[in-house]
């Protein structure tokens, strides 16, 4: 049998892996829970998303399928956050004589959830024409996530990584995390670049440690069971509770569609679009980053890189108008949130200087409206400016943003395959 579970947690407290882990144990009573869990990141941009936007799905051997399926929809009752009006629990079953004849819909439909905004009516839809056990509550948006789970465990030839999740013992849920930040330090060194995401150098920041009042500790991500459970060992926290090591899309790029044109981009999905730099990068209040693209169809579309990127700013601000670039990130609001950036063309850098005098090597001045330049010094004219030549700051290939601001599922360029482009991964 599996299990997809969604949307049991909220801002305030809880969180959907937290009952997972709890459930890969309980579960065991009655059969045999296959190793490792999945943890499905699903679209970014959704507006009524907890936090991350994660869905998990179970599988599990048994005997006795409606003693899980009790037990499941009691455990999803009894724990999530049902007070917040944000939590909308689903759960979703799909028995073993089911998984055949319901595979290709319901990877289908994990592929979309984590690209587009699909309705709690389609998903309610999809469970009655294939006549799946299910529960939601309340408005039932959770089942959208639990039957992208029950896809995702279905169909399982995607591109994948490891997480190995802490979490702290029940009474110091909502309290400060006491973790030593040398030892995350120590343990990134250790194993990265089979592992990313733990800290941040560059800003000096542990970025694998939440500040949300849930029960996670701690997250590694990484390539391999192994290898995240090997960093993990080298933490120095609070005692924790339990832990469970989940199979992800996390560090994917799933969520990005390939586009050949900017005309059709749709609001709250996310891109990689290729264009040239039609206005130069300029800063707003807060900090934040602009500049736009536009393709061969004269279509443009503006990008941005929001002030929690960091450095990555200055990185854009050396773009110029006419450079062509390949841009990563979510459409919201009009703007395109950069997520990584590949520069594949340079424009030359051309500015213009007062001439220098031949004579006495002053640089001249201007001689008057219309008339050129002359050396107050010596006399000497010219009649234009000099052009120069500078050279770039920025060299072709693909950027990221640091650790501290990216997003679940975005691919860290460490993961990348080798191409024709150099990579700069950020740490």
């Amino acid at each position: 049998m599996i299990i997809g579970i969604d949307d049991t947690d909220s801002r305030e407290g809880m969180c959907t892996t937290y009952l997972g882990a709890l459930l890969m144990e309980e579960l065991q009573q009655y059969g045999s829970v296959r190793e490792y869990p999945l943890l499905v990141r699903l679209n970014p941009t959704i507006p009524y998303k907890t936090r991350g936007n994660a869905c998990v799905g179970i599988s599990i051997g048994t005997p006795c399928p409606d003693k899980v399926m009790e037990h499941v929809i009691s455990k999803v009752a009894a724990m999530s956050a049902m007070e917040c009006d944000m939590t909308n629990p689903g759960v979703v079953f799909v028995q073993d004589d089911e998984a055949g004849r319901v595979r290709d819909v319901l990877g289908t439909f994990f592929q979309r959830a984590v690209r587009e905004v699909l309705s709690i009516e389609e998903a309610k839809s999809i469970i009655a024409d294939t006549g799946l056990h299910s529960r939601g509550f309340k408005n039932g948006r959770g089942l959208i996530g639990a039957l992208a789970a029950c896809g995702a465990l279905l169909n399982t030839g995607w591109d994948h990584t490891f997480e190995y999740i802490a979490y702290r013992q029940r009474d110091k849920w909502g309290t400060p995390r006491n973790v030593y930040k040398e030892s995350f330090f120590a343990a990134d060194d250790a194993t990265y670049p089979a592992t990313w995401d733990t800290v941040d150098i560059s800003n000096e920041l542990v970025v694998c440690v939440p500040h949300s009042p849930d029960p996670v500790l701690y997250g590694i991500r990484g390539r391999d069971p192994f290898v995240v459970k090997t960093a993990a060992e080298m933490i120095v926290s609070e005692p924790m509770e339990r832990s469970c090591i989940y199979c992800t899309n996390q560090g994917t790029d799933m969520h990005l569609i390939p586009m050949d044109s900017i005309f059709g981009i749709k609001e709250m999905q996310s891109y990689i679009v290729s264009g040239l730099v039609s206005c130069n990068p300029f800063t707003i209040a807060g900090g934040h980053t602009i500049f736009s693209i536009s393709d061969s169809s004269g279509v443009s579309i503006e990008c941005a890189a929001f002030e929690p990127t960091k450095g990555f700013r200055s990185l854009v601000r050396k773009l110029v108008q006419g450079d062509v670039v390949k841009v990563y990130g979510s459409f919201m609001n009009k703007t395109l949130n950069i997520e990584k950036i590949e520069v594949i063309s340079l424009v030359p850098l051309v500015v213009f200087h007062n001439p220098e005098c031949p004579s006495c090597g002053k640089r001249m001045g201007s001689a008057g409206r219309g008339q050129g330049y002359r050396c107050k010094k010596c006399g000497t004219r010219s009649s234009s400016l000099v052009q120069v030549h500078q050279k770039r700051e920025i060299g072709p290939g693909i950027y990221e943003v640091p650790p501290c601001a990216r997003r679940h599922l975005a691919k860290p360029l460490i993961r990348m395959q080798p191409s024709n482009s150099k990579i700069f991964p950020s740490r």
